[in-house]
């Protein structure tokens, strides 16, 4: 028997004993009751329950409360697409505890005395209650014969309303970004029409913030931004997962990781605005970037659908700071993402040898405010 069925064949083996009770809203339910979600059928339907969006509870919504892993229920080969959908069902664990911790941690009146509108804590309520259908989605999205990720625990550098709703900026628009790398990875109609109509939901989460939070302009110019990697941008919430509490079970996040060094400006800087020149710091003291001497690297800036490469002086690492100018034919519009690489323009995955660092650009003075 080949390794994968041998595998299979004894993931399948508890399943004979699954419950059958109805989901459980409001509590986290048991090991049992998460296998069945296994079966598409099972419990509330995004876009068809209010639950997705309506639900005003401060407890987790199904299927955010059944938290472990989902086991295969058949055997055979993997789906064409289902280690794009692992990666996202991951990532969206992430995002989707991001906002129950705020809705836990804060209520209306923390948002109301924190200067925001009174409707801000409803809307945070929304939105993980959307977070909680692409769970759903994501689920049904990845074949029988595959896993499905559950949850692990998640640390967040959030203290008050107003830190989290940075947050909020930032995570929306990295997912934005990351999203048009995924669709270049699945292979499937079907998946790059689901992952469209998930980069327009965030899409939606992240116009609320800039129109009601920040009070900003939220066009972002002809195109947002396109990342080719997106793995490489989901690698990036690893810094977000506690070490250790993930289920045995789940596939390595993600998939392939390359555990590049972690990119972002220095903290003493002024603006990240397009023209500026910052420094480069690599913020992740037991991974760090090797550099080749003599050999030229590059900063390579992504924003719209083009992208700029500016040689870098690599060999003054690590005892002075690598020094880069941002662009100063962008605009400042939506996001930039830079990485560092071997070659102009970044052609590779493979090519990129740090990073990438999420740059807003709107509102602007949120950037250097998140370093």
């Amino acid at each position: 028997m080949a390794f994968r069925s041998l595998f299979q064949a004894c993931l399948l083996s508890p399943l004979v004993s699954v419950a059958t009770a109805g989901p459980i809203l409001g509590k986290i339910g048991s090991f049992a009751e998460t296998q069945r979600l296994a079966d598409p059928k099972y419990g509330p339907k995004p876009g068809q329950d209010p639950l997705f969006s309506t639900y005003y509870g401060v407890e987790a919504p199904f299927p955010g409360n059944l938290r472990d892993v989902v086991l295969p229920t058949e055997m055979g080969p993997p789906g064409e697409d289902d280690e794009v959908w692992q990666n996202l069902l991951s990532a969206e664990w992430v995002i989707f505890d991001f906002y129950q911790q705020a809705v836990e941690a804060f209520n209306e009146t923390a948002f109301i005395k924190a200067g925001m509108p009174n409707t801000t804590y409803k809307a945070i309520q929304e939105i993980r209650n959307n977070e909680a259908g692409h769970l759903r989605i994501f689920q049904n999205m990845i074949s029988p014969t595959s896993i499905k990720p559950g949850a692990c625990e998640h640390q967040f550098p959030f203290y008050d309303p107003t830190s989290f709703l940075a947050l909020v900026t930032v995570l929306e628009i990295s997912s934005m970004a990351f999203l048009t790398g995924l669709v270049q990875s699945a292979k499937m109609p079907t998946s790059h029409a689901a992952l469209l109509a998930i980069a327009e939901t965030e899409t939606r989460h992240e116009v609320w913030s800039l129109i009601n939070i920040w009070k900003t302009n939220p066009f972002g110019g002809p195109a947002d931004t396109v990342f080719p990697y997106a793995n490489q941008i989901l690698d990036t919430t690893n810094s977000f997962i506690v070490p250790g509490s993930c289920p045995k079970l789940n596939p390595v996040y993600p998939s392939p990781r390359q555990g590049l060094p972690a990119l972002s400006a220095a903290k003493d800087t002024k603006s990240l605005t397009p023209g500026s020149n910052i420094g480069l710091n690599f913020t992740d003291p037991t991974n760090q970037p090797s550099f080749a001497a003599h050999k030229q690297y590059y900063a390579v800036f992504f924003h719209g659908v083009a992208n700029i490469s500016v040689p870098i002086d690599t060999s003054v690492y690590p005892s002075q700071e690598v020094r880069v100018t941002i662009p100063k034919e962008f605009e400042t519009k939506g996001v930039i993402v830079a990485v560092v690489a071997d070659c102009p323009g970044a052609p590779t995955k493979e090519s990129v040898v740090a990073g990438p660092g999420v740059i807003l650009e709107q509102p602007s003075a949120l950037a250097t405010a998140l370093l």
